[in-house]
């Protein structure tokens, strides 16, 4: 029986981006002369990416060292260990493309792909079209600034689409896919912008897809690598499409249904294994193995009682999302309704790995958890403290604490009879809550290192394993996570910064602030001789009357609510319509004080 058709909310414009080369081009910025020549990126025995020169000359990713110097003598080889350079290129990218946003949806995926939601700025913009000449339209960028935009021309999409050229619409007015296709020209011609000024303003080129959900727009903008874009085109639904297909199907249905964003290595397998019948051949390889059999989106969708029931018994189980099987199945037929996330102040975690070739001694897990736990310190010291208002200020403070450490090993299994050891991506991971002395920045970095490691991360250790031999381990993770907002000046964290309140508690005040010091008396200045009834008749001629005695103890001194800019004596009407004079002293206050006044003469006498 063939599965409920999922319905489909294609409201929405999304854009991704996917920087070419990323390691390699943060490089090729760096050093311009490197552009021209093979260049490679190595982490451990690895190439972890390499420029569109190199791998025109034979190099791809995950290939060993060894095997692309033989391939290419002449590559360029760099060393990748060190993140940070690509960490502040993909957090200036990021900041980048934000800036051309309205709604502020813009997701960072890993250090080279962002997905922007650009539904309003596309939205706006298709209510400004003039039909009556698509041709010469304008892309404004700016909602109150009419000046700002570029030229486009509205009758044709930006860069490649799938399937080639669009279907003809049959009426402008009611027809869904001509209101679709309108939206996704717009888009098309925003990505091309943002794509050019991101090249022409920043060095960096990309790869870019279209479309109306982030699933499709990541797949269809590999569809033209490198410098390319594209857009997946109406039809969207079957039931619009005079042929009775969509191009939703036709485009996904090629992929392997391990290529699908969102159906892990784990999942992908095992739906392998259940059309196949049998667990799927991989190709021998060192960690990064690949399938040798090919099991398609189309393969799986159109298997024989395939749906979301069966999909949840063949993933779900103990431990798996809830839901996952009809989650899984949406995916397959190109559904994704998941939003597009606005950046976060803090990381919901931030973790640290490396893979190994073996690892098999404790000497040598105590060396590696010592540069994990550095680079782990460090990362938090980069994206957890702040400066305030002053970068050059030496006074940090931590805009977020992780409560949670985290320690995740893979142990490579036993080897079989035959001499050969079964694959295995598992890990296992133990937590506990991170220790206070982490947060401290008075002695440096390397005494928080080592009482991190010796503290927490060895004992977690060796409850992961328990024996000190008989492992061999292909992968270390430590990571912190359960991150708690610190207090802040905006309110969004946990409570109000009241040390950083009073540190500027000194300039937001400086206007009210009423000083305790000594008055000198003001001086007396020689005037023109004046009859007092004249100046009384005219206080406003600038000839103010003076008292006869001009001694400081005569005078009030100014307070904040005195005297206005012009020198004269603010008037407050409500208080002066109920005052009365004390017939004791003389003072005046206002009535309803008069009572409380007058029983303090009578205590007094």
């Amino acid at each position: 029986m063939a599965a409920k058709t999922l319905k489909r909310h294609d409201n929405r414009i999304i854009i991704h981006f996917d920087y070419d080369c990323f390691y390699a081009s943060v490089f090729e910025n760096e050093n311009p002369a490197l552009k021209s020549v093979p260049l490679a990126v190595q982490q451990k025995q690895i190439i972890v990416t390499c420029n569109y020169e190199a791998r025109r000359r034979g190099l791809r990713k995950l290939q060993l060292i060894t095997e692309a110097k033989t391939v290419c003598p002449e590559v360029v080889i760099v060393l990748g260990e060190e993140l940070g350079r690509f960490r502040d290129a993909s957090k200036m990218l990021y900041k980048f493309l934000e800036a051309f946003t309205w709604c502020g949806k813009v997701e960072r995926l890993g250090f080279d792909e962002v997905f922007m939601d650009v539904t309003d700025i596309c939205d706006f913009n298709q209510s400004l079209l003039n039909h009556n000449d698509l041709a010469h339209s304008f892309f404004q960028l700016k909602r109150n600034d009419p000046t700002s935009g570029f030229s486009f021309d509205a009758t044709a999409i930006a860069g490649h689409g799938f399937p080639g050229r669009p279907e003809e619409a049959k009426d402008p007015i009611c027809d869904t896919n001509y209101n679709l296709m309108v939206r996704l020209i717009l888009g098309s011609h925003l990505a091309q912008h943002l794509r050019w000024q991101l090249e022409e303003r920043k060095g960096y080129t990309s790869t870019v897809g279209i479309s109306t959900n982030k699933l499709l727009s990541k797949l269809v903008g590999n569809s033209n690598k490198p410098k390319g874009q594209t857009t997946l085109l109406p039809p969207y639904n079957a039931s619009d499409s005079p042929a009775n297909e969509s191009n939703v199907t036709k485009f996904i249905d090629d992929f392997d249904i391990g290529k699908i964003p969102g159906i892990g290595f784990k999942m992908s397998q095992q739906i392998r294994n259940h059309v196949l019948s049998r667990p799927a051949d991989f190709d021998a390889g060192l960690i990064y193995g690949e399938t040798k059999e090919s099991v398609t989106v189309g393969d799986v969708r159109l298997y024989d009682g395939m749906g979301p029931e069966l999909l949840e018994k063949i993933i779900g189980g103990p431990g798996a999302q809830r839901g996952i099987g009809g989650k899984a199945w949406g995916l397959i037929n190109g559904v994704d309704d998941t939003e597009v996330q606005k950046a976060k102040s803090v990381p919901t975690q931030i973790s640290i790995e490396d893979s190994y070739i073996r690892l098999d001694t404790l000497p040598d897990v105590m060396k590696e958890l010592r540069t994990l736990a550095t680079s782990l310190v460090k990362r938090m010291y980069t994206d957890l403290l702040d400066d305030g208002d002053d970068p050059e200020s030496n006074t940090k403070r931590w805009i977020a604490h992780p409560k949670t450490i985290r320690l995740s090993t893979r142990p490579r299994p036993p080897l079989n009879a035959d001499g050969t050891r079964t694959r295995s991506f598992n890990r296992i991971s133990r937590s506990g809550p991170i220790p206070s002395s982490v947060f401290s920045l008075k002695d440096g970095i390397d005494p928080v290192v080592d009482k991190l490691v010796q503290e927490t991360l060895i004992p977690m250790f060796r409850k992961l394993h328990p024996y000190p031999s008989g492992w061999n381990l292909s992968l270390v993770n430590i990571g912190v996570t359960n991150m708690v907002e610190a207090a802040s000046e905006n309110g969004k964290g946990g409570g109000r910064d009241i040390s950083r309140m009073f540190e500027r508690q000194e300039e937001v005040l400086k206007e009210w602030k009423v000083e305790d010091r000594d008055v000198p008396p003001d001086p007396v200045h020689e005037r023109k001789s004046v009859s007092l009834d004249a100046a009384q008749i005219d206080p406003s001629a600038g000839d103010e009357v003076w008292p006869i005695n001009t001694g400081s103890e005569d005078t009030i001194p100014p307070t904040q609510n005195t005297i206005d800019d012009h020198g004269v004596w603010e008037e407050d009407e409500e208080e002066d319509e109920d005052r009365e004079q004390c017939n004791t002293c003389g003072a005046i206050m206002p009535g309803f004080a008069m009572a409380a006044h007058e029983r303090f003469h009578v205590f007094e006498g």
